[in-house]
């Protein structure tokens, strides 16, 4: 009875009464397949030696044991629903209360560093600087151009129905500058920078380099994630400017191209209905959104585990969460400036 009879030994446990014995006394061979096969057949086993019964007994004893499946009546099933809904509420309360307290040491390193200047790493914060802000320009300034682009084709279109082309021109103005130049600047930083934030730290997590630091005494906090915040805070305002004036030769551009208007009518039109305020509310909220990016980037690389699995999802999570975040703080800002008659 081995895995090479199985087949024959089923035929004649088949032809064999329901209730009939097995008797292996006769047996010569007898592997887990022969085993298996009287441990699932359910007849009374008789005869063989003790090495023979004993690996029937243990095959039978690891058999896996039915599992009764019952119905799930809606009561369950909301039940489960409820519990769900109360795991991702503590779940988010959770991430929300560790967030909050890595915003606190932070604030805390950044206050001991203002107060002694000299422990700031000025050439990483000058390495940072140029990796999220130098690097950037390129994919800012095409983004920017091809937003004014769109801005004036569109709004030419529908000004065209009133004879009221040449207000493309506040249209470009205050869509770059107020709204749309600084935001999808902070939503193209998130996608780049946070996840290079949390990929970079994450790494050095893996390889338990930022546990060495501790060992040495050094601060993670101080040496990982001031710079990065700091070099962010410096840059994302001058990647808005570059994505306000590139959004603004493109709009001009395509005014130009579609409505007639030229660079000299462009630029009186702008200087006389669009002022600096307008470029200041959307420049206003750059150091905010670049803490956001920094923050949340750091904090996922610093909770990486030791797999390559925990650092590809905290890498995306970053993403993701830095960029909703931009998106419902500017939200917030705009309702503030709305209510403030900004």
């Amino acid at each position: 009875m081995t895995l090479a009879t199985l087949g024959a030994v089923r035929a004649r446990l088949d032809e064999a009464a329901a209730d009939a014995a097995v008797d292996v006394s006769a047996v010569t061979r007898l592997d887990t397949a022969g085993a298996w096969l009287l441990s699932t057949t359910g007849r009374r086993v008789e005869g063989g030696d003790e090495a023979q019964r004993l690996l029937i007994r243990t095959v039978g004893e690891a058999m896996p044991s039915a599992v009764k499946v019952e119905p799930r009546g809606l009561g369950r099933r909301a039940g489960d629903v409820l519990a769900g809904v109360g795991m991702a509420v503590d779940g988010f309360l959770a991430a929300t209360a560790q967030s909050l307290g890595f915003l606190g040491v932070v604030m805390a390193r950044l206050a001991a560093t203002l107060a002694r200047p000299r422990r700031l790493r000025l050439t990483a914060l000058v390495h940072h600087m140029q990796d999220v802000g130098l690097n950037a320009v390129p994919i800012v300034a095409l983004m920017g151009f091809l937003i004014g682009v769109v801005l004036a084709f569109q709004g030419a279109a529908q000004l065209r129905q009133f004879g009221a082309e040449v207000f493309v021109v506040d249209l470009i103005a205050v869509s770059i500058l107020r709204e749309l130049g600084i935001l999808l600047t902070a939503i193209i930083v998130a996608g780049r920078s946070a996840s290079a934030f949390t990929a970079a730290i994450g790494s050095m997590k893996m390889r338990e380099e930022i546990d060495a630091m501790r060992v040495l005494g050094l601060d993670p906090i101080e040496l990982l994630v001031l710079p990065r915040l700091l070099a962010l805070v410096i840059m994302l305002p001058i990647l808005g400017m570059v994505a306000n004036l590139s959004g603004l030769f493109g709009g001009g551009l395509m005014a130009w191209i579609e409505l007639g208007i030229s660079p000299s009518q462009f630029r009186t039109q702008l200087l006389a209905d669009v002022d600096a305020a307008q470029a200041l509310v959307g420049l206003s909220k750059a150091p905010v959104f670049a803490a956001i990016i920094a923050l949340v980037g750091c904090q996922q690389g610093l909770l990486v585990e030791g797999d390559a699995e925990s650092l590809g999802m905290r890498t995306s999570r970053a993403v993701v969460i830095a960029i909703f975040l931009v998106i419902v703080v500017d939200a917030l800002f705009s309702v503030f400036f709305a209510v403030w008659g900004v």
